[in-house]
């Protein structure tokens, strides 16, 4: 099921997403300030491309003052609008039964899009 859950996610959408972090991500990288904020849209592209079946587990540095520092400097920066975006998507997603599971991976996106420091994907 996780299989036909990826392929559909991929087909209907998930590709594009996932490319858009991506490229974004690259973008980033291309500055030294910017390179911790690429890897983590790096990341978040890795889990849009293929959502079903990773979690989103705390790292070894979840709650280090590092992580707590960049994920404040992320949240203020834009995370809470790529956040809302995932809310906003999986909740239109929930309204029909055949889209609940696709809510759901954005609910989850929208998780690591908050907080990504310190997180990863399993």
């Amino acid at each position: 099921m996780k299989f036909l859950g990826n392929i559909l996610w991929l087909v209907l959408g998930g590709l594009i997403v996932s490319l858009y972090y991506f490229i974004v991500g690259v973008l980033f990288c291309l500055t030294i300030i910017g390179i911790p904020f690429g890897l983590q849209l790096i990341k978040i592209a890795g889990l849009a491309l293929w959502p079903f079946g990773h979690d989103i587990q705390p790292g070894s540095n979840d709650g280090g003052c590092l992580s707590i520092i960049m994920n404040v400097i992320w949240i203020l920066v834009g995370g809470i609008e790529i956040a809302l975006f995932h809310v906003t998507i999986g909740a239109i997603l929930c309204l029909t039964i055949v889209g609940i599971p696709f809510g759901l991976q954005h609910f989850k996106m929208a998780l690591l899009a908050l907080v990504p420091f310190g997180k990863q994907i399993s």
